[in-house]
């Protein structure tokens, strides 16, 4: 898989991925002129994920950057083909980009307690719970709790040697 900076031409299938039943339910769908603007901002990093051998998309993520304190947020990640090892490979893309390229010292996102594939999949990483935000988002399924999860520059490297 690659990572690829979005182009407006790509915006129709994020909205899919983001409204599709096995996602909707995890991550805010955003409009064309949502993400248009998103693309244009350079506090965020819209990007997609392309399969090597089609260039099929796979996925798709939404980072919002604070370059003075050198956070990377993960805002939404979506991925089309569940339970294939393209979420972890996409993880794993995302924290080369932040904490090689990009020098960032912290990786962070927030999840929500039912979306426990997700959940799995950040523990399994390495990532740490650095707590809950209770009943922090007012959603037509109610009022939702937000797991914290975040990764360190020096986690990550020390991860890698092993």
């Amino acid at each position: 898989m690659y990572l690829l900076d979005a182009q407006e031409k790509d915006i129709d299938e994020i909205i899919a991925l983001e409204s599709h039943p096995e996602n909707r339910d995890y991550l805010w769908v955003g409009t064309h002129g949502e993400h248009k603007d998103e693309i244009a901002d350079p506090d965020h990093k819209l990007l997609i994920f392309r399969e090597k051998e089609t260039g099929g998309t796979v996925g798709y993520a939404l980072i919002r950057l604070n370059r003075k304190s050198e956070i990377f947020e993960l805002r939404r990640i979506a991925i089309s083909q569940k339970r294939k090892g393209y979420g972890r490979e996409a993880m794993e893309a995302l924290f080369t980009e932040a904490f090689e390229n990009m020098g960032i010292n912290r990786f962070w996102l927030d999840v929500y307690p039912d979306n426990i594939f997700g959940i799995n999949l950040y523990e399994s990483l390495g990532m740490h719970r650095d707590g809950v935000l209770r009943q922090n988002y007012k959603a037509e399924r109610g009022y939702l709790d937000q797991i914290i999860y975040s990764m360190l520059k020096e986690e990550y490297f020390e991860r890698k040697k092993k």
